[in-house]
This record gives C-alpha cells, structure tokens and sequence, in this order.
C-alpha cells in the first residue's frame, strides 16, 4: 500500500503480524479517488481479543471493498480456503499480487502465477516487487480501469482517515518490532498520552503497555540504552512525517490484560 500511494502509512518489518488494524491511504486525482485499505494478515487460532478484532477488520474488507487485491509471495503458503471461497464466490475484482518477485527466479513466479490463475479462476495475477517498484503501475492500471464510478467519500485533500496520534505510536511499535525479539514485540502496545504543537516543535509524550514485568526490564535495557536507541530511531522517522522537530518521551507500564481488555482496546484504536 504504501508503494502505492506514495506515503509511508503502514509500519513494515520481516514479522508477522506486523500490522494491527485496518489502515486506508487515500490517492486523489481529477478524474478519481482510491481508497486503499490495508488490512492485518488471518490469524489463525485467536489467543486474545485483540486478534478477534483483526479478523474483523479482514472480514468487513470483503464485505465493502470494490476490488480486492491478495497479496502473497512465492513459497508462501495460502491456507485460508475460506478466503479464497468467498473471492470466487463474490462478485468482487481480484487482483493477486505475488510480491518480493526479486528475490525469487522466473520458473518460481511462473508457478505461482499458473497455481493463482487456478486458485481464482476470474483474477488477474501480477507479479510485482515493492521493494523496487516493478510492476506497481501495472496494478495501480488495473485498479482504475475496474474502479465504479461514484462521487468521492473524502475530501480531495485527504491521505488517510487516520489521525497523526495513530501513526505516532505505530512508528514508536515499528521501532520495537526492529529492535527487540521473541514475545516482546507482540506483547507491546503503544499510546500516545500528550500531542503538543508549539511554533518550533511538537512535544509528544507516549507510554508503551507490556504485559509482564520482565518485557518491561528488557525494553529499558541496560541503563536504559535499548529504548533510548528505539526513541531516537521513532523520534527521526517523526520528524519526517510531521515536519518539525520532535520532542519524545515514553513511558513503560506493565498492564497484563492488555490484549483481552476491550476498553484498552478502544483506547487503542481496535474499533475504529
């Protein structure tokens, strides 16, 4: 999505289950108007309630979107057969987009393409590398040739329907998910308490939930230098993204529930 429109709006790391909620990147142009709308990946088995929320962030995208695009990788294994069910039964335009084709070879991607044309018989596949902008026209071509024509839902000079505090603590997760290993990125969740915009500056003071004591201890690392590095890391990426010179303060409380707690949830932007 984010090659697509152009901005950095969803967070990216080599783990799974890098994102959590149903983000949308808006394209404006005279003639139309493209919502994007990236949603989590399945998750299989839902331990908590937050993963609850993102299956349903998936399922209300097959309900409203009017072209899907599924996006896979060689090698990778597709085993939602209900996804794939309700594709071929919907009347919705499929586009697969087998990504990451660099790091592959053309006898690979031939497969993959002959497997998906099979999968879903009335797609279109279209290999394509992100990483190095291959082919992303040729998406973003078929996308506007099979858009309905419709007045637009946002204002023409909107990018996304999410809010600056959103993308602060997403940046603030991405740099965890960098940085730290094994449980302790899937166990962080990251609020933004205070946003303050002066003339020269935006303070920003957020608090990052764990759910054990011990996360806690490894986050703050030796003296505190493990968080510090993943602060200065969040706290460029920030600036770049809003413009001004940030200050940055985090926090870090232990709140075990987090993840089954629906009121936290809230907080955290699972209704949206």
């Amino acid at each position: 999505m984010n090659a697509l429109v152009g901005e950095k709006l969803s967070i990216i790391t080599k783990k799974a289950q890098t994102t959590r909620h149903r983000i949308m990147g808006i394209v404006n142009e005279k003639d139309y108007q493209i919502i994007f709308s990236d949603t989590p990946g399945i998750v299989r088995d839902p331990s908590y309630k937050m993963h609850e929320f993102m299956n349903k962030y998936i399922e209300s995208a097959l309900k409203d979107a009017d072209i899907m695009l599924l996006m896979t990788e060689p090698g990778l294994k597709f085993q939602e057969q209900e996804i794939i069910d309700k594709l071929n039964v919907s009347k919705v335009f499929v586009i697969v987009v087998i990504n990451k084709i660099d790091l592959s070879n053309q006898d690979s991607i031939e497969t993959e393409i002959i497997y998906w044309n099979e999968k879903i018989p009335g797609a279109q596949v279209v290999p394509i590398s992100a990483l190095e902008g291959f082919n992303i026209q040729s998406v973003f071509n078929l996308i506007i040739e099979n858009l309905p024509e419709s007045p637009p839902y946002f204002d023409k000079d909107a990018f996304t329907d999410r809010s600056t505090r959103f993308f602060i603590s997403e940046i603030i997760r991405e740099k965890v998910l960098l940085n730290y290993k094994k449980e302790i990125p899937y166990s962080v969740e990251v609020a933004v308490d205070e946003y303050k915009e002066e003339e020269n500056i935006v303070r920003i003071a957020t608090t990052i939930f764990v759910v054990r004591e011990s996360q806690k201890a490894i986050l703050l690392g030796h003296q505190g230098n493990a968080i510090k590095k993943a602060a200065t890391q969040a706290r460029k990426d920030m600036e770049i993204f809003i413009g001004k010179k940030v200050f940055l303060e985090i926090t870090i409380k232990v709140r075990k529930d987090w993840r089954d707690n629906e009121n936290m949830l809230k907080r955290f932007g699972y209704d949206h």
